[in-house]
């Protein structure tokens, strides 16, 4: 079974994100969910972003990892990809990365350096998304793809939710949401 560390998104560590991890944890991987934020909750990307940007989250992230093995599998969701892609990217023995509505360019301003030789990805996002299919993100994730090859994968979903997995908010999408948890215990039993 795999080890993950999932970042939560701009909202906070809220009860959706947690609820994601228990369907990981059901299926009998260990998941960490570190708050980056303290404890706060928003319920606005706008509120949650200006309050990240008060926190040095990269350094709580890479606590975060510090306390676990370098063999874990990097996850995130929306904002929390840029933890778990750096980290991916930059920390020696990852296991594997799971990047949930986001996903940086591998050149260019938000680039952390190349993608790792035998470091699988998997990639989610609904295809009408507005942050991730509407700023870049999907254009990043395909470049992805094809660099890494057969150790890499895309899956979108319709629709233009962002936020998808998380059942505590309002564009929570179960049927994409079990879709994806399905994936994603696919990926982490192969590794």
């Amino acid at each position: 079974m795999a080890e993950v560390l999932l970042f939560h998104h701009v909202l906070g560590r809220t009860a959706g994100v947690e609820a994601l991890a228990d369907d990981l944890r059901a299926a009998g991987h260990t998941v960490h969910v570190p708050d980056l934020y303290g404890g706060r909750t928003f319920t606005s990307i706008e509120d949650g972003f200006a309050y990240g940007q008060t926190v040095d989250q990269a350094a709580l992230a890479d606590a975060a990892a510090a306390e676990l093995p370098a063999d874990i599998v990097h996850a995130g969701i929306s904002a929390g990809v840029m933890h778990a892609q750096r980290l991916a990217q930059t920390r020696t023995g990852a296991r594997g990365a799971v990047l949930i509505e986001g996903c940086l360019p591998l050149t260019g301003e938000w680039a952390v350096g190349p993608w790792p030789d035998g470091v699988p990805v998997q990639i989610h996002g609904k295809d009408a998304d507005p942050y991730f299919a509407g700023e870049g993100d999907l254009d990043a994730a395909r470049e992805l793809v094809e660099t890494v090859g057969p150790d890499a994968e895309l899956f979108l979903y319709p629709g233009d939710g962002h936020l998808f997995v998380d059942r505590s908010l309002p564009t929570f999408d179960a049927g994409a949401t079990q879709l994806l948890v399905s994936h994603v215990v696919e990926f982490l039993d192969r590794l």
